[in-house]
């Protein structure tokens, strides 16, 4: 039997090399965002407004499908509730 191997060009040799250093820096990456943010506890997230102070109305949430549904906070890990409130409470301009 008549084995031939593939040989590999330069080119296909830097771009797979290149390929496998960057994965592992842009799994860290995308790893690294979902632990940045801060749990509910650590904020003192309530599921109740601070007087007219609510999440419906901070810059950070991203809101659900409906007004009433709950969100999404760019700070803070889990579902938030549009009435809610924490202490990274941040209003709108």
């Amino acid at each position: 039997m008549n084995y031939r191997q593939k040989k590999f060009s330069r080119r296909e040799l830097i771009k797979f090399v290149a390929f496998g250093a960057a994965t592992p820096f842009i799994w860290g990456l995308t790893n690294k965002t979902e632990a940045a943010k801060a749990s509910k506890a650590q904020v003192k997230y309530q599921d109740k407004p601070n007087g007219n102070e609510k999440c419906s109305n901070c810059i950070q949430f991203i809101p659900g499908e409906t007004q009433d549904a709950n969100g999404e906070c760019k700070v803070v890990q889990g579902s938030v509730s549009p009435q809610g409130w924490c202490t990274v409470y941040a209003p709108e301009s």
